[in-house]
């Protein structure tokens, strides 16, 4: 293993709440209802114009997604780390692969800027050589190209290399780059890995990367 590539919501970071908290005050500004908790974490990873086309639901028109959309985007941007936090294990696992040497990025469908924001808020931005976010590339996951970007930067074999997230959209990226794939028990979404299961399923981060640490292919 000589490449980790990591989900960012529900996988490093639980950020249910700050999303399901901007979710619902973008409703109530479009003079809509709330939403349960569970149904906005449903909606979480494809990317914030998806989340707010399926919040703001069927019946809604374009003008009104689009306008929804830009006041989530604004609110979402000041209370972003309001409650997100990492999961249990997270800051202790990537410090164990940084200490072994083993290159690490951040390749989310979060806008870019939101995800470096998040990213350096928590502390983690010495960890990863790269974050991409859902606007790096003409395409979000589960297409490959984040991926590809990745491996062809350091020239690390795709064998060598793994996909850690918490849904069946990390899988299915993964399994297009022709990557391992890796799903974490715990996250917003880890219902959906029965339809994509993974070639390693961990119930804490710590496993993953002691897995990773006895399998690389090099060290510092």
């Amino acid at each position: 293993m000589q490449l980790v590539i990591f989900d960012l919501d529900g996988t490093l970071i639980d950020s249910k709440q700050d999303l399901v908290d901007s979710t619902n005050a973008t409703r109530v500004e479009m003079g809509m209802l709330p939403l349960s908790e569970e149904l906005v974490a449903s909606y979480v990873g494809n990317g914030a114009p998806t989340l707010i086309r399926r919040a703001m639901g069927a019946a809604a028109s374009d003008e009104e997604v689009e306008r929804a959309l830009a006041f989530f985007l604004k609110h979402y941007f000041v209370h972003m780390l309001d409650k997100t936090v990492l999961y249990p294990g997270v800051r202790e696992a990537l410090d164990e692969l940084k200490a072994a040497c083993v290159p690490m990025a951040v390749l989310t469908n979060k806008p870019i800027a939101y995800s470096v924001a998040i990213v350096e808020g928590l502390g983690l931005s010495s960890h990863f050589f790269r974050t991409y976010g859902g606007d790096s590339f003409p395409l979000k996951k589960p297409d490959p190209v984040g991926i590809n970007a990745l491996v062809t930067e350091l020239n690390i074999a795709r064998q060598a290399t793994i996909m850690v997230g918490d849904s069946h959209i990390d899988i299915k990226t993964a399994r297009n780059a022709g990557v391992q794939a890796c799903g974490v028990t715990f996250g917003l979404q880890p219902e959906t890995l029965t339809a994509e299961p993974p070639d390693l399923l961990v119930d804490d981060m710590r496993e993953l990367s002691r897995y990773v640490i006895s399998n690389a292919g090099s060290s510092c």
